[in-house]
């Protein structure tokens, strides 16, 4: 068991790892930051826009963060929002412009490429299970921390 834990621990925290030095190199190739990376990506799932809060809820990021990459953003004019007339944009859905839909398209092109890389040599049954067992583990794992904070 304690074997199974320390393979478990050690592999998740390497995926980790790699995924963040992954995202640095790529969007270093674009100009961006890696802390870009799953803004822009969700900017591109989502047409119709999302706010700030739905990001840092999709990105599982803090706020702060967020709203560092969304100004970087705006600022290299690849995401765009309309400034509300209270000044505060929390609640402002941002979009994608038509340059960061072009970039987005790009960084998808590279997300292929590296799930494609990642994925040699597995079957199709293959990576449906692993995914399946990932969201599995992580949902269990919420479970435990929330009954955790209930038993406190």
């Amino acid at each position: 068991m304690l074997d199974r834990f320390g393979k478990f621990a050690i592999t998740v925290h390497e995926l980790n790892r790699f995924i963040q030095k992954i995202k640095e190199l790529e969007m270093g190739k674009l100009g961006l930051k890696g802390g870009h990376t799953m803004c822009l990506f969700y900017l591109g799932q989502y047409h119709e826009g999302l706010t700030s809060a739905q990001l840092t809820n999709l990105c599982r990021e803090d706020k702060a963060a967020i709203s560092r990459s969304l100004k970087e953003l705006v600022q290299r004019g690849l995401v765009m929002h309309q400034q509300p007339e209270s000044g505060r944009s929390y609640r402002t859905p941002y979009f994608l412009t038509e340059d960061g839909k072009e970039l987005v398209q790009k960084i998808n092109d590279r997300v292929e490429n590296v799930l494609f890389y990642g994925g040699n040599g597995l079957q199709e049954e293959q990576r449906n299970d692993f995914y399946n067992a990932m969201e599995l583990i992580r949902g269990n794992l919420e479970n435990y921390l929330l009954d955790q904070k209930k038993e406190q």
